[in-house]
This record gives structure tokens, C-alpha cells and sequence, in this order.
């Protein structure tokens, strides 16, 4: 008998704010902008942030509220062919979760000056985390359909 799962609750824990206004004003990756945005903690979470301006880089988890949560199937443009969800970076998933890596620039108060976002102005922040170089790079990580540039 399959164990019952307990509902999950996300709390919003900010909003990011870019100039992204529309789907199709965001870039492909966030790496791959020079844009500048903020991502706005809510004052019941500032006291999260000690310490994080000691951190060059961060990952930032939020949500996608437009994605498609019945797609199961995407055709990335990296490549030629249709791929499972769970197997591109789709902002279309049944769980509509987006992770970037930003470059942190400053921290005021609960506002964090970041580059390298590619999420649509308004977006629900959900978390973020500290990128560390020696346990979040694998130099041999591949990904066998993409395209070769």
C-alpha cells in the first residue's frame, strides 16, 4: 500500500522584480543577460539574509505562474527533438519551479541587487541558496540531446 503524502505549503517568501514584463521579453537563460533586478524579501524573512552579501553567487528558486502545469512533453531550441519535461528546462512542468544562478551585485535592507535572472517581473520568490563552486559544478555533467554549438 503506497504511504499517504502530506500536502505541501509553499510559503511566497518575496518578489523579484526585472524588467521583464511580457513571456517573450525574458531571455533564454538568465546567464545570458546584463540586465540588473531586484529581488525584494519580505520583512519577515530579512533576517534570513545575514550573511548572504559574503556570497558572489546565489541560486534563486521562484515560481513560474504561467507555466503550463499539463505539459509533459517540450521541444527545447537547443535541440531537434521532443524531450520529456523532467529532461530540459521547460518553464511548462507540473510543478512550475524555476532555479537561476544570479550574480550577487548588493544587498540593502531585505532588497537584493542580482544579475542573470530570467524570470517575469512579479515573480514569487521562493527560496534561495548559496551557490558553491566546489559542490554545485560537475565539470563532466552532460546532457546527451542537446545541440552542440
Amino acid at each position: 500500500m503506497a504511504e499517504q503524502i502530506s500536502p505541501m505549503v509553499l510559503i511566497p517568501l518575496g518578489v523579484i522584480h526585472t524588467p521583464y514584463k511580457r513571456r517573450e521579453d525574458i531571455p533564454r537563460q538568465g546567464r545570458l543577460s546584463e540586465e540588473i533586478c531586484q529581488i525584494e524579501v519580505f520583512p519577515e524573512y530579512q533576517e534570513g539574509l545575514k550573511d548572504i552579501d559574503q556570497c558572489t553567487h546565489l541560486f534563486v528558486l521562484f515560481w513560474l505562474h504561467l507555466g503550463d502545469r499539463e505539459r509533459l512533453l517540450a521541444t527545447p531550441p537547443t535541440s531537434k527533438g521532443v524531450h520529456g519535461v523532467f529532461a530540459t528546462r521547460s518553464p511548462n512542468r507540473p510543478n512550475p519551479i524555476a532555479i537561476d544562478i544570479v550574480r550577487l551585485l548588493e544587498v540593502e535592507g531585505n532588497r537584493l541587487t542580482v544579475k542573470g535572472m530570467d524570470a517575469l517581473d512579479g515573480s514569487v520568490l521562493l527560496d534561495i541558496k548559496p551557490y558553491f563552486t566546489d559542490m554545485d559544478s560537475i565539470a563532466d555533467a552532460k546532457v546527451g540531446w542537446q545541440i552542440q554549438r
